[in-house]
């Protein structure tokens, strides 16, 4: 066997209470809700207002609903479809694992659109400011998924690949950290400072068009080193789901960013 460095054996459950057990998977899902709130009400209010503080409280319901809703039905549908058509009663069952980070986008892109038709709110301004936090969530995600030792990479020889508990005696990338360090730091500064930059504000879909291309650029390569599915493998062209997935998500956001212009200057303002 090749030289790994020990895989840190943390329990995936924080805490169990009796028949309650608040698992980390779930606690990176509820910390990124609540910080990415917590920041989101606060970047609405940087010139032009998007929204109030008060609507931003509003939307948590519906980005929670299209992120759960959209993540399991994504799932459902582009990973394990045989699966769940074999067995509809396990679609619900959302505690035994399974969600797809392309399928939770879309639901909060619908849900968002619900939201600010009701609201009368400008989609791409709200936008903008709301999926600049969502690395947050990322970052958390991936974190959790290296603490339950799950979607671990390709087989290595590199001084830092790991063991995994279900991996198999091979020594393999920590690709979750590095889908961490790029879907969730590196994405979510860059948004930043994207965000907090007057002139790329007033540009209407500007942000939100970086996060979907800086998004797929980042998953694409994460998926490099990335171990496919065992129940899909690679696809077309020898890519993987991820990556295929990923590519509507960059033609989009380069679209979005192309079209954004600053918004027209009144005369005399």
């Amino acid at each position: 066997m090749l030289f790994a460095i020990p895989f840190p054996m943390i329990d995936p459950v924080l805490v169990e209470i009796g028949p309650l057990a608040i698992r980390w998977y779930a606690l990176a899902y509820i910390l990124g809700i609540v910080l990415g709130w917590w920041l989101a009400k606060r970047l609405v209010a940087l010139p032009p207002r998007a929204a109030t503080p008060e609507q931003v409280d509003d939307s948590v319901t519906w980005v929670t609903l299209g992120i759960i809703l959209g993540g399991r039905l994504g799932y459902v549908l582009f990973y394990r479809p045989d699966h769940y058509l074999a067995h509809p009663a396990e679609i619900l069952a959302v505690w035994t694992g399974g969600m797809s980070f392309h399928g939770g986008a879309l639901g909060v892109v619908i849900a968002l659109l619900l939201f600010c038709r009701q609201q009368k709110l400008d989609p791409l301004a709200f936008a903008d400011r709301v999926v600049s936090v969502v690395p947050i969530g990322l970052f958390l995600g991936r974190l959790a998924n290296f603490v339950n030792g799950e979607l671990w990479g390709r087989v290595t020889d590199v001084p830092w690949a790991m063991v995994f508990p279900t991996g198999g005696p091979e020594p393999r990338h920590p690709s979750q950290l590095y889908q961490a360090g790029m879907e969730g730091l590196l994405l979510f500064l860059l948004l930043q400072l994207l965000v907090r930059t007057p002139a790329i504000r007033a540009r209407r879909g500007f942000v939100t068009g970086a996060f979907l291309a800086g998004y797929a650029v980042a998953r694409s390569v994460g998926e490099i080193f990335r171990q496919p599915d065992a129940y899909l493998g690679f696809l077309l062209a020898g890519l993987t789901m991820g990556q295929l997935l990923s590519l509507p998500m960059l033609l989009a956001g380069v679209w979005l960013m192309l079209r954004a212009r600053p918004a027209p200057q009144r005369l005399g303002a």
